[in-house]
């Protein structure tokens, strides 16, 4: 009789602790799928604003709930705004996602110049230069990016302010790049025109059109962990040594 209720203990017991592992799996898949989610900076194409190695979150819950597994609305809170920083599903490569900004929704004229000029129905946005930004005073109230940030010197770079839909951000240019521009081109119903604040560096809609709104994942928020380089062996994980400590829950505009 004591053998068979001590097996009937142990029974109970691991039944109660694989509910508790399964509601603990269910209530992390609930967080990423309807609330945040974490994504890593691949590339360069939005510094100054985000740089390699970034680990930012992405509010998901920022223009609606989707159904579980799909791409459609099952409640919508809103539409992607000019200037506002998101991360898509690809257009190009299924399963790849991307981060840019916003420059241009449904409705909206946009036109980029051989010069490195953004207009936006017509009116340029605005597009202060900033000048040498060798000295992190003078790159204030903005995150103090280094040349080990960007990649190159910043003697081959111009920074600039730019400010849309009441957003104020830096953009980059490559000194004395070719680039192509982009004919005035309107955004059609369903929409984005995307772009990345590092204009000449940047695989955005002026390569592969326009976004589709059903594409997008969510907001980026904030980077909860920065670092210049990955673990040599663990590349997913950040190498302690070179964790960029003023960039942690760095908000992002």
């Amino acid at each position: 009789m004591a053998q068979k209720i001590e097996s009937s203990s142990q029974k109970a017991g691991f039944l109660q602790s694989s509910a508790s592992f399964t509601m603990a799996i269910l209530a992390v898949l609930a967080v990423r799928w309807l609330l945040f989610e974490p994504y890593v900076i691949p590339s360069g194409s939005m510094i100054p604003t985000l740089l390699i190695n970034d680990h930012i979150l992405v509010n998901k819950l920022a223009y609606g709930i989707r159904f579980p597994f799909t791409q459609k609305w099952m409640i919508k809170f809103g539409e992607p705004q000019r200037g506002e920083i998101i991360v898509f599903r690809s257009v190009e490569e299924d399963g790849k996602f991307m981060i840019k900004r916003v420059v241009g929704v449904p409705g909206d004229t946009v036109e980029f110049t051989e010069d490195g000029r953004l207009l936006i129905n017509g009116e340029p946005v605005a597009h202060e230069p900033l000048g040498d930004q060798h000295l992190a005073e003078r790159q204030r109230p903005f995150y103090a990016v280094s040349e080990d940030d960007t990649g190159i010197s910043f003697d081959n770079l111009e920074f600039f302010k730019d400010q849309i839909n009441g957003k104020t951000f830096r953009s980059l240019l490559i000194k004395e790049a070719f680039r192509w521009s982009l004919a005035p081109i309107k955004v059609q119903p369903g929409k984005l025109f995307m772009m990345g604040d590092n204009r000449d560096n940047s695989k955005d809609s002026r390569a592969w059109g326009e976004l589709p709104v059903e594409n997008v994942l969510g907001r980026a928020t904030f980077v909860w962990l920065s670092c210049g380089q990955t673990a040599p062996i663990l590349t997913f994980l950040c190498n302690p040594l070179t964790v960029r400590w003023r960039r942690f829950l760095h908000n992002i505009e």
